[in-house]
């Protein structure tokens, strides 16, 4: 499929359905896309602010402060030791960077791309611009051959679910089999909230017990978006193999594509800072609290979403009835199926709305069900 066939952005059928909830009396609960509602932390803004007088071209390897934070993060965060400044390479927010790695890493066409079952649009979207075939698997095994590029995303948007270390392993042996680079996305890994992920970290695809510190062919990446509430700013990157970062940055340097110098000091301090993540991931968890169990009293099913920003789930019917439902209570949600062709009955909840949105919502689904 050549860019020119993509089809149309699939939130624009949302239009009706918003129309209709923004008619509740008492205004719109938003729990669709999941846009930060909560402040850029003051730090970030400050620094921001004293980086204002940017009158040169900006790098497109990110500032040595902004590389070195970004080793520094994953080492502490993440338990990934050993990465060194050019292995790692600010971009543009996550998105562009999924939409543009499979041309950018010299997918062709008729090369397959593989990603979750679950999945983030923008994945065979990439795959698309590359004139390259998406293929949707959750299991490694599955995996054809003339597969190039493999995308994992632990914990999972839409459905929160993680990939353990062993799972992680495997997936890494297959994609080596199969002389496939293999990405994990990794932007809500600071969001763990139930089972074993309550208490500890979501494992990286560059954790050493994964890759037994060898990262070739294999990329993590991640986004400041929800952790630190920079959606606005555009504040993401990728690590790992030495070589394919070296190639990105060569192309992305012909591309002009590079993070204007303010928001790379911005990142460099916002990498440091683990005090204000710790505070959002109460906000969310606090809200989770509310949302999930006004949902399970209001019928639905909550599937994983373990970890992560969403709740994933199921009143068992087809998820656009559930979307007609939940728009006549003036709440917007994500259907299942804008996240793939499996998922027909399932709904996506969005825990980024402000506390007294999350607590009208679930005081709507509780009135609704006791009529």
């Amino acid at each position: 499929m050549p860019i020119t066939d993509l089809p149309d952005y699939p939130w624009d059928r949302m239009a009706p359905y918003a129309e209709r909830a923004r008619r509740h009396p008492d205004g719109i609960v938003d729990l669709s896309i999941g846009s930060p509602v909560d402040e850029t932390p003051e730090l970030i803004r400050t620094a921001l602010a004293e980086a204002t007088d940017a009158h040169a071209y900006p790098t497109t390897a990110g500032t040595p402060a902004l590389r070195e934070a970004i080793v520094a993060w994953y080492a502490r965060r993440r338990g990934v030791t050993g990465l060194t400044v050019d292995q790692v390479l600010p971009t543009i927010g996550s998105k562009e960077l999924v939409a543009l790695l499979p041309l950018l890493a010299g997918i062709r066409a008729g090369d397959i791309v593989a990603h979750p079952r679950a999945a983030y649009p923008t994945y065979a979207v990439g795959a698309a611009i590359a004139n390259a075939e998406p293929f949707a698997s959750d299991d490694p095994g599955e995996w054809p051959t003339g597969t190039k590029l493999i995308w994992l995303n632990s914990p999972g948007n839409p459905d929160g679910r993680v990939l353990d270390v062993e799972f992680l392993r495997a997936a890494v042996a297959r994609a080596r089999e199969l002389g496939a680079l293999i990405v994990n996305d990794e932007c809500y890994a600071e969001l763990g909230w139930e089972g074993r992920w309550a208490g500890e970290s979501v494992p990286s695809i560059l954790d050493p017990r994964v890759t037994d510190g060898d990262v070739t062919g294999v990329l993590s990446v991640y986004s400041l978006s929800k952790q630190s509430n920079l959606a606005g700013y555009r504040a993401a990157f990728i690590a790992g193999d030495r070589a394919v970062i070296g190639d990105l940055l060569t192309r992305r340097k012909h591309a002009g594509l590079m993070l204007p110098a303010p928001l790379q000091a911005a990142m460099a301090v916002a990498l440091g800072d683990d005090a204000h993540v710790a505070a959002q991931k109460e906000r969310y968890r606090a809200r989770r609290a509310v949302l999930k169990p006004a949902l399970e009293a209001a019928g639905f099913t909550i599937d994983h979403s373990e970890a992560g920003l969403y709740l994933w789930a199921s009143e068992g019917t087809d998820a656009w009835q559930s979307i007609d439902r939940l728009a006549s209570l003036g709440i917007l949600a994500g259907p299942g199926e804008f996240y793939g062709e499996f998922f027909p009955k399932h709904v996506r909840f969005s825990l980024t709305a402000t506390d007294e949105r999350i607590r009208a919502a679930a005081a709507r689904l509780a009135a609704d069900s006791s009529r």
